[in-house]
């Protein structure tokens, strides 16, 4: 099989990968993941983050919520055998682009916005998120990979390739976040899998989002 290439959302950082990554190599897995680096912030260095992640052999994509929306594209640059999108956005309307934020969220980010036209990290945008941590130095790891990214982050679009909902995927959704998503894979004929839990339910139970990860490729 060919290496798991874990994509982390580019909203945080490598953290929220490197329990599973672990599973996947005591498994005998070849896997890596993809780290953003401490520029700011961009739909082009995300993308080229990722290509330089994957040194140029075959991989399993595996990205995880917004990274979801980069992975379409990514198959036109990449030898990406199969992607296995993990509580991610898909680009779910029609056209040969999508923003990088539905219009429900931009709503959202508007109201959070600085004077600076930066957003706060992400970890302020939610009231209560500790049950998505397992504990407080997971959640002080994960935050200090954050950044505060531009309103024009989400604003901005990527081309969406025809026919990338025909290549080989496969959806596994944590709970019913991404219900939307999950059914669009399954019109698409993907295998779908749900675990219950939290959108960083990777970071709560590796073991079974390992597990799911390696039945569903």
């Amino acid at each position: 099989m060919s290496m798991f290439l874990l994509v982390p959302s580019p909203l945080l950082g490598p953290a929220t990968w490197r329990p599973v990554q672990s599973w996947l190599h005591d498994r005998g897995h070849a896997a890596a993941v993809v780290d953003f680096g401490t520029q700011s912030r961009t739909p082009e260095r995300v993308r080229d983050a990722i290509v330089r992640s994957a040194a140029g052999g075959p991989v399993t994509l595996v990205p995880h919520s917004n990274a979801g929306l980069h992975a379409p594209r990514l198959s036109t640059v990449l030898d990406v055998e199969r992607t296995i999108y993990v509580d991610a956005a898909l680009p779910l309307g029609v056209g040969p682009r999508t923003s990088l934020a539905p219009e429900p969220i931009l709503d959202l980010l508007r109201g959070l916005v600085g004077p600076d036209g930066h957003l706060p990290p992400w970890t302020d945008w939610w009231p209560n998120i500790a049950d998505l941590f397992p504990d407080r130095r997971t959640f002080e790891t994960v935050a200090a990979e954050q950044q505060r990214l531009p309103l024009s982050y989400f604003t901005s679009t990527v081309p969406v390739p025809a026919g990338w909902s025909e290549r080989p995927a496969a959806y596994l959704a944590f709970g019913d976040t991404y219900a939307a998503e999950r059914r669009f894979a399954r019109e698409a004929g993907w295998p779908t899998m749900t675990l219950d839990g939290g959108h960083l339910h990777q970071l709560i139970d590796p073991a079974a989002v390992g597990a799911a990860i390696e039945e569903v490729a």
